[in-house]
């Protein structure tokens, strides 16, 4: 196993730090992901944040949160995303969604061998996809002791044609063509949150685009094959905690519900893959959420943040 490079600080300011995990090439070429950690270290419990598509961890004042309740916060920017991304590469693009198992068993080992004996995993979006599926294929590790999912990707927003025979094409389309381009996402909901068009966040451009972003074939089948996987039932034995707005909202147009729904996802898909994805399931419905409950509006985010641990005090075991 290559050793991970030292860790150096991160962009978000002295109260971070971030580390290369170096990971096994693929066709593109040599492939990472960075490992950000909320310093200085002190507990024996510890968050993991993963963060959903086209998008990276910049949410300093969820690690803030975490560390005011005890635990230590690390979050994992993954392959081709955020700070694991390069030049050379497809952004924020996989064939398989097991690939990630790769620096989510190798993040788990750095945390635990740091010396925490309860980790969580905070989990947004596609985020709240990829970890649940992870979890399943290591069922027999518990790599985790609890799972928190801030508007799961449990499955796709859109018509019924796109969501049967669409995705029938799209499958036999994504195994010979991965790389065709299916649409552009136009960014109207991270446009609102961005300082630039008069929302509160400042993040990376980059990392983070505004639009137009390509969505390939082959992300596609894999994401759906996911969904299929996931809404056939999972059952893990660990709690979970699942988090959505109240609402959806249409993420095509722009307009003022952008601040205060789920303007990607719909949230009924989230109620209903609750009730399959594990044995010991919380459901928590965020009025005025929008899709990252944890950027809504300070008075929606304060509560989305005070439910997450006051479930945490509850259903997460004490250190070992």
């Amino acid at each position: 196993m290559t050793a991970p490079t030292i860790q150096r600080e991160d962009t978000l300011g002295s109260d971070f730090t971030a580390e290369t995990i170096p990971l096994r090439p693929d066709d593109e070429g040599p492939v990472d992901a960075t490992l950000v950690r909320r310093v200085p270290m002190r507990q024996r419990r510890a968050i993991l944040y993963v963060h959903g598509f086209i998008d990276y961890f910049f949410h300093p004042h969820v690690a803030q949160a975490a560390v005011d309740h005890d635990y230590d916060f690390y979050a994992l920017d993954l392959r081709k995303y955020g700070r694991s991304l390069h030049d050379y590469q497809t952004p924020n693009y996989t064939t398989d969604l097991a690939v990630y198992d790769e620096e989510l068993d190798r993040t788990i080992d750095i945390i635990r061998g740091e010396g925490h004996d309860v980790v969580v995993v905070m989990a947004h979006s596609t985020g709240g996809l990829i970890v649940p599926l992870w979890m399943n294929r290591r069922r027999a590790q518990q790599p985790v002791d609890a799972l928190i999912l801030d508007s799961p990707f449990f499955d796709l927003n859109g018509t019924a044609f796109e969501r049967g025979p669409f995705t029938k094409i799209v499958d036999r389309l994504g195994r010979i063509a991965p790389k065709f381009v299916l649409r552009n996402d136009e960014g109207f909901y991270a446009k609102a949150l961005h300082r630039n068009y008069g929302g509160e966040w400042d993040f990376n451009l980059t990392w983070k685009t505004t639009g137009p972003f390509k969505v390939r074939a082959g992300w596609t089948r894999t994401v759906r094959r996911g969904h299929a996987q996931l809404n056939a039932g999972l059952n893990l034995e660990v709690p979970i905690l699942v988090c959505a707005s109240a609402r959806s909202g249409d993420g095509k147009v722009q307009g003022p519900h952008l601040a205060d729904a789920d303007c990607v996802l719909n949230v009924e898909h989230m109620v209903a893959g609750a009730k399959v994805i594990g044995t010991d399931v919380t459901l928590v419905r965020i009025d005025g959420g929008i899709h990252d409950l944890a950027l809504s509006r300070p008075a929606v985010r304060q509560r989305y943040l005070d439910e997450v641990f006051a479930w945490a005090a509850t259903h997460v075991p004490a250190s070992r």
